[in-house]
């Protein structure tokens, strides 16, 4: 068999064997895995530097937000750049989930569930948005910009005042509208 038709083959079974096989696949072509302490040969412990840069939860009382800043002012100038395409120009027009308005309407027939009626913490805004936003490239804007939009979308729902600085200090004090209408998880475990 040539060299050729022996890779042809190699590749072959690996596909048709699939998962369950790949170890047996791979001694058959000659590669074995290498023995690790865990037995698997698979992996390698993840380096400091590494789960820093995946650590970048907020959680509810503001533990993980970064320093930096933002005013709605600023954030409109963002937003207008960033985010408008997708959530309209205001917020409200779509094509993407709504982000403002909806107060009031939880208990109707046709709820409106938007940041402003339904959300219980703004932390949660600063953190879904650097970790996933804008969707064509996520975690792409710095901290201030994330603060200011942040705060454009806080005021635009009437939240906080236009002139109303957004940092690590302000942002967890926010007082969301539908905050006790959540039932609080009774686990120890959880930061309150």
């Amino acid at each position: 068999m040539g060299v050729s038709t022996m890779s042809t083959c190699r590749t072959w079974l690996l596909a048709a064997i699939g998962g369950f096989g790949i170890v047996a696949a791979l001694t058959w072509a000659g590669v074995a895995p290498q023995e690790s302490p865990s037995g698997y040969g698979l992996g390698r412990p993840a380096a400091e530097a590494e789960v820093r840069a995946w650590n970048i939860d907020v959680s509810p009382n503001g533990e993980g937000l970064p320093p930096g800043r933002g005013t709605a002012k600023q954030g409109a100038q963002v937003y207008a750049a960033k985010c408008a395409m997708c959530h309209g120009p205001t917020g409200v027009e779509g094509p993407m989930d709504r982000l403002v308005g909806g107060q009031r309407t939880l208990k109707t027939a046709k709820p409106i569930k938007t940041v402003g009626s339904y959300w219980p913490y703004a932390t949660t805004l600063y953190d879904y948005i650097y970790r996933a936003m804008p969707y064509t490239a996520p975690q792409s804007l710095m901290p201030d910009e994330v603060y200011a939009v942040v705060a454009w979308i806080l005021y635009r729902n009437g939240i906080i005042a236009e002139g109303v600085v957004m940092d690590a200090t302000t942002l967890p004090a926010v007082r969301m509208p539908n905050r006790d209408s959540f039932v609080p998880d009774p686990r120890p475990d959880v930061p309150k």
